[in-house]
């Protein structure tokens, strides 16, 4: 299911009369919620098959960009997806991520995950994703000094307007353990991150690093970095799921609105037992809201 945020409504808080969101789904799903006051635009009836669920959830993310693009909504926060789903619908691409940015045409974007604080403390908790779903054994081919130039350019930009943090700070996890300890267990440190970075700040842009793995996201939950890039998947999100799981926000750079997500997948094996909890959902919404100042 998509949510975008309609325009008004917002005010100082929740108004009386209906939410100010418009509902995008499965046509049977979204009827308890049109019983409370919201308003929903079916995307299609799901089946009980895996193609039917991909193509309900494809049509709500299409119908949720259009009334976005119309100016109906000025926010987008979708729910977990089944990749196996989408890929049964027809979708070739990795994720929803790609999806946006394929409908919005929008050159570049990243995956940042956003926590307002963690298990350790109160400092927030950001860190992007320089590759999403990628094997590991593609990695090091993967991470150019130009991917993470760009990733750390549009971080450091989405976060002065998005966050409206006025001198970011932004520190580079680094490949190999140790970030190579000077060469001895890799190259890519000196060879591809420390140019990028250096590119970087002749730019302007306060980027610190490489950092070793094991010490940098310290350096976040402390409050002396605003944001990390990981340069790949589980080592950021291994972190991030450990301290702020359930509690934080998948948001997507890049795109010409704000786009938020819960920070889990479908759970499929919860379903119907009463466990699942709504904590990340509401964040996402909350961040969204933030964001793009509704």
């Amino acid at each position: 299911m998509a949510a975008a945020l309609r325009r008004e409504g917002w005010g100082g808080g929740l108004p009386p009369g209906p939410p100010p969101v418009i509902l995008f789904g499965d046509e049977t799903g979204l009827a308890p919620f049109a019983d409370h006051g919201f308003r929903t635009l079916p995307a299609g009836t799901f089946d009980g098959s895996v193609g039917s669920a991909g193509e309900v959830s494809l049509s709500g993310i299409r119908l949720a960009v259009e009334a976005i693009v119309r100016g109906e909504a000025g926010a987008l926060v979708t729910g977990p997806v089944h990749k196996p789903a989408l890929r049964a619908a027809g979708f070739e691409g990795a994720g929803q991520t790609e999806l946006l940015q394929e409908l919005t045409g929008a050159p570049a974007v990243g995956m940042l995950m956003h926590a307002r604080a963690t298990g350790l403390g109160a400092a927030p908790l950001r860190i992007l994703l320089a590759t999403t779903h990628v094997p590991l054994r593609l990695v090091p081919d993967v991470v150019t000094r130009e991917l993470l130039l760009g990733q750390i350019t549009l971080l450091d930009r989405e976060l002065r307007t998005r966050w409206r943090i006025e001198h970011p700070r932004i520190g580079l996890c680094g490949l190999n353990p140790h970030a190579s300890d000077g060469g001895l267990f890799g190259d890519e440190e000196e060879r591809v991150m420390a140019p990028a970075l250096e590119e970087a700040r002749e730019a302007g842009i306060d980027a610190r690093g490489p950092f070793p793995a094991d010490t940098v996201f310290l350096r976040a939950v402390e409050g002396s970095l605003d944001a990390i890039v990981a340069p790949y998947h589980d080592v950021g999100m291994a972190v991030f799921k450990t301290l702020g799981f359930g509690r934080g926000v998948n948001t997507t750079l890049g795109l010409p609105f704000v786009r938020t997500s819960p920070d889990h997948g479908t759970a499929f094996d919860i379903v119907g037992t009463g466990r699942a909890r709504p904590d990340s959902t509401r964040e996402a919404l909350a961040l969204a809201r933030s964001l793009s100042a509704l």
